[in-house]
């Protein structure tokens, strides 16, 4: 992680809301819907998934959307990849960035479990003018499958053993003489309605502690389908993260479930 503070372009918590979202999951709102279509929302494809979020259009004035396809091999800000000291939090670490997951995942030399990645991600920021501090960081992935409910059915306990945990890290490709970055980690969930037109979601709350000002990062994960939705906020120090904004995730969910249904 970058030192003293992390920077959030690719957020922190869009590797554990890849994995978090049974927790406190609410019924799924569109199971009526979706019995008196028949038909089940199908998986999009790359291209898909990038069109199906949300624009400024989708949210009015006073929003500014930015939508980023990861590109092959990203590893994430650091280029290496974290390991947790508790086996059972790894994938909360292997979902921060997913392209680095899939390289672990092929490695026979790995002996850590062999991480569920999504097949196709576009991420997004959400700046609002009105609220600087409400900006959101987010992320779609497309999942083959029940992967996506697999993922919520397996590591739903993660909240009590990773409730708090270290990770380190070794030194970007560009600081090679650096030591080992070494980050403490608390997790916390927060009660979450399960938007319309989603199956489950959750939040949750996670901190990065590895300098000296504690970064939390704020999440709310709705599954849609086959497809994750997670959208995340900021906080700095004592400044609190805000909870996502409750619209822009509610347009979200209702554009990706009308896209999965055409």
């Amino acid at each position: 992680m970058p030192h003293p503070v992390p920077c959030p372009p690719r957020p922190l918590l869009l590797a554990v809301a890849l994995l978090l979202a049974a927790g406190c999951a609410a019924p799924a709102a569109d199971s009526a819907d979706r019995a008196s279509s028949g038909a089940p929302p199908r998986e999009l494809s790359a291209a898909e998934l990038r069109a199906a979020a949300v624009t400024e259009a989708d949210l009015g004035p006073g929003f500014t959307v930015t939508v980023v396809v990861p590109g092959p091999g990203e590893t994430g800000p650091d280029g290496g990849r974290e390991a947790a000291d508790k086996p059972a939090c790894q994938p909360l670490l292997d979902a921060v960035a997913p392209a680095a997951a899939a390289a672990r995942a092929g490695s026979a030399a790995s002996a850590a479990p062999v991480p569920v990645v999504p097949y196709a991600e576009t991420d997004l920021s959400v700046a609002q003018a009105a609220d600087p501090a409400g900006s959101l960081y987010g992320g779609l992935l497309g999942y083959r499958g029940d992967r996506a409910a697999r993922l919520q059915e397996e590591l739903e306990g993660l909240f009590g053993p990773c409730a708090e945990f270290v990770s380190t890290a070794p030194p970007p490709p560009s600081e090679k003489g650096r030591g080992e970055t070494r980050t403490r980690h608390r997790l916390s969930r927060h009660d979450t309605p399960t938007p319309e037109g989603a199956d489950a979601a959750t939040g949750f709350t996670l901190t990065n502690e590895s300098g000296s000002v504690v970064l939390a990062q704020r999440a709310v994960l709705a599954r849609v389908g086959p497809a994750l939705v997670v959208f995340s906020t900021v906080g700095v120090g004592a400044e609190p993260a805000p909870a996502p904004d409750e619209r822009v995730v509610r347009r979200q969910v209702a554009k990706l479930r009308a896209a999965q249904r055409g």
